[in-house]
């Protein structure tokens, strides 16, 4: 079970994984159905894709995102990859002023703070043009970046690495 309670599962044909989900528009379908497979292909059992929402789970090596599908739009849907890098942390003025500095420097995807002001790390791709080989290197950049910048961060300005916070029991 995932933290939520909603069930997860592997599935090693999409193909029945998208009848149980209600999606908000039909590009929203038309894109999971797409990538689906691909997210499969690609990165095999380090996918776990969920029941009843557009979202995969990619654990490579000890990093972990998210891919989720969204409605953009009337007609269209994106394709975001998140993996949080670092959770539990003070954003003092140094630490942003770092993330987007680093930002500046990064071709693909950019540090943002979420709500709870851990950092993650994303990358968005418009779902009608994306094609497989994009759709990789947006995955594994999120994967590799975030696990290039946690330990950095974190021996820095402190917090935890986001795997390590989901490891500690009672997290």
């Amino acid at each position: 079970m995932h933290a939520a309670g909603q069930a997860i599962f592997q599935c090693p044909s999409r193909q029945c994984c998208c009848r149980s989900m209600d999606f908000e528009s039909s590009a929203q379908k038309t894109c999971y159905e797409r990538i689906a497979p691909w997210m499969d292909e690609l990165f095999g059992e380090a996918t776990v894709a969920f029941e009843d929402e557009p979202l995969f789970i990619i654990t490579i090596g000890s990093a972990v995102a998210s891919t989720r599908v969204v409605p953009w739009g009337d007609n269209e849907a994106l394709i975001t990859t998140r993996s949080y890098v670092v959770t539990d942390i003070d954003a003092t003025s140094e630490l942003t002023y770092y993330l987007l500095r680093a930002n500046d420097n990064i071709l693909f995807g950019r540090f943002a703070l979420d709500s709870e002001d851990d950092i993650v790390f994303e990358h968005s791709l418009v779902g009608s043009t994306c094609d497989r080989i994009e759709l990789k290197h947006s995955v594994t950049t999120v994967v590799r970046l975030a696990d290039d910048y946690d330990d950095e961060i974190v021996a820095r300005w402190g917090g935890k690495r986001a795997l390590d916070r989901w490891a500690s029991p009672g997290a």
